[in-house]
């Protein structure tokens, strides 16, 4: 995949070229302040770079769910002038009202944010008609938003079809790392998945087996994985109807030569809330009354030894209720591990999905492994072994 679409190396000469670059500028706003500008900082390898070459840089972006209709809620006026901020340039915005005159007026160097793709009802559609609208403010286009790239819409998709097309950084980023993890990785591979609910992950789980030498189970998951196994996990959370598709699941493991771990000791206690009373004890010890919050000791000690024996990492989602204190053991420990791995040189650790930014940044080790994706959906349909539209688009 990694050498099969064009990149920013082979744009050629952009100098006065107007550039249509799909970016990620959905953050998330309170009190019409961006509270987090992780997406933006994406942005800016590929939009300094264009600008730098003396492209006119026109960023397309959606902002919330408009559903095709415009409003002021949802315009990214505001999103631009905070986005300038980050970018260090100064950064118009562009309504799409008299875009095209307005678009006339830049020049080579400039870069400026268009209005919601969103405000199109097309656009999610993939409309013809949309595609021919924005394709015709520009002369190339760029795709530089992975985490939009599972969705076929006219600016994620349609476009790549009507104008010379290229991955910016980030995609080319994402692309380069997701090869590495899953594409043709270094084996042996060991995946963590963990999260809440079985049901929300039993595609990844099915492709993962077929593609990894270890698999390990954490969070509310295992739990499912434990009572198809015949444990009593008492009042932890569990999906007792999907105990048979886990016993599925292992059988496939199983037959692919695939190491399935699930923890043999665990955190339990009576009720979950921040540093209640706690039990560690063996899978096979947990009371009608108590629930499964986090992985025990020792099956954290066997999980870091099977991290050491590992070239290629995964990861999907905590290990147990990392929110709420002292649940997060698990999790932070294990990431602990796998960023030393990685910074040793041994590991190349791939990560991604909303819940487990979130845990890495609170064990403090995101910046330590190899590559963390910001991407959710777009990142689990991945890891589902599924074509995603916006880059299927770009290797043609």
């Amino acid at each position: 995949m990694a050498k099969s679409f064009r990149t920013l190396d082979d744009i050629g000469d952009v100098r006065g070229k107007r550039v249509l670059v799909r970016e990620d500028l959905n953050v998330p706003v309170a009190d019409g302040k961006v509270t987090d500008d992780t997406r933006f900082r994406a942005t800016v390898p590929t939009v300094a770079e264009l600008s730098d070459k003396g492209a006119i840089v026109l960023i397309l972006a959606h902002f919330g769910r408009p559903k095709g209709v415009p409003s002021a809620d949802l315009s990214l006026e505001p999103i631009a002038k905070a986005y300038e901020g980050v970018l260090g340039r100064p950064v118009r915005y562009i309504d799409w009202e008299g875009d095209a005159a307005a678009v006339a007026t830049l020049q080579p160097g400039d870069v400026a944010v268009l209005e919601n793709t969103r405000f199109f009802g097309g656009e999610e559609k993939n409309d013809p008609a949309v595609v021919e609208r924005f394709a015709a403010l520009g002369e190339m286009y760029v795709n530089d938003a992975f985490s939009a790239a599972h969705r076929a819409h006219a600016s994620t998709e349609g476009l790549a079809h009507k104008l010379p097309s290229f991955a910016g950084r980030a995609m080319q980023a994402e692309l380069d790392a997701l090869e590495k993890a899953l594409g043709a990785p270094e084996h042996p591979v060991a995946a963590v998945v963990g999260g809440a609910k079985v049901s929300t992950k039993l595609d990844v789980l099915r492709h993962l087996v077929g593609k990894v030498d270890h698999l390990i189970i954490g969070g509310g998951m295992a739990n499912t994985f434990l009572a198809a196994r015949g444990v009593n996990v008492g009042k932890s959370l569990c999906e007792h109807d999907l105990t048979g598709t886990a016993e599925e699941i292992l059988a496939a493991a199983e037959k692919a030569n695939c190491t399935v771990h699930l923890p043999y000791d665990i955190v339990v206690a009576k009720e979950f809330r921040a540093n209640p009373a706690t039990r560690t004890v063996n899978v096979h010890e947990v009371a009608a009354n108590e629930m499964i919050l986090d992985v025990g000791p020792a099956a954290i000690e066997a999980l870091a030894d099977v991290l050491k024996n590992c070239r290629t990492l995964v990861w999907n989602g905590p290990m147990g209720a990392f929110e709420t204190p002292p649940f997060d053991t698990a999790t932070v420990a294990l990431a602990k591990t796998a960023a030393a791995l990685t910074q040793d040189g041994s590991l190349v650790s791939v990560a991604g999905g909303g819940d487990t930014v979130a845990a890495l940044n609170h064990a403090g080790v995101a910046d330590d492994f190899t590559f963390v994706s910001t991407a959710g959906g777009a990142f689990l349909e991945w890891m589902e072994g599924r074509e995603l539209p916006g880059v299927a688009a770009l290797t043609r």
